[in-house]
């Protein structure tokens, strides 16, 4: 082979080569890029989950038995009334805080010229921004439990299982107005403390 036809036959060679390799730096650089796009979106809370995190951590907290409670309601009033923490060794591994409310509620029953009296406390695991919250919107919480208690039919509350029922949609009616004017919830449990038909 002459050296004009090695010279010919040696240049495509190199080209061919420094093309792949352009093309292989091109490469590591996006995905160098693309990382470090991507690990900025999930630093950010933007993908990932993160974003669902940075919100619960928003609203309030449950407290496990022992911790302190930042948002703890200091004691104030008459007893019996407000919040109350209740701290024991076994079962829920949460405290609980219990909020009485302050008058009893009257309504009538659905259907029927019967009325109901009943007195009413509710509890929460999480900390003491709930409680704040029942005292600062107890006049729209009050509203919206006498409404569901106005919508109970007299047959609804002779049972345990209907009064079962009539306890989950009025904790279900305060955590709608406490998420609608602070954004969360919070309510575990609706109690009865008195209970009258008449």
């Amino acid at each position: 082979m002459s050296k004009a036809e090695a010279a010919t036959e040696e240049k495509p060679a190199k080209k061919g080569k420094s093309m792949v390799m352009v093309i292989a730096i091109v490469a590591v650089l996006m995905l160098a890029v693309g990382g470090g796009a991507a690990f900025a979106m999930v630093k950010m809370g933007i993908i990932g989950g993160g974003g669902a995190k940075a919100k619960e951590e928003l609203g309030p907290k449950l407290v496990r038995k022992g911790e302190v409670d930042p948002y703890a309601p200091k004691a104030e009033g008459k007893e019996g009334e407000g919040g109350a923490e209740v701290e024991g060794e076994g079962g829920s591994p949460y405290k609980t805080s219990y909020y009485n409310f302050s008058e009893d509620f009257t309504s009538n029953l659905k259907g029927s010229a019967q009325l109901i009296q009943v007195s009413l406390a509710c509890s929460t695991h999480r900390d003491g921004r709930v409680i704040m919250w029942l005292k600062k919107h107890e006049l729209a919480v009050r509203s919206a439990m006498l409404s569901v208690l106005a919508d109970t039919p007299a047959d609804d509350i002779e049972t345990i299982e209907g009064k079962e029922k009539l306890t989950k949609r009025l904790t279900a009616a305060i955590n709608q107005v406490l998420t609608k004017e602070e954004g969360f919830g919070g309510v575990d449990d609706v109690y009865f403390k008195t209970f009258l038909v008449q």
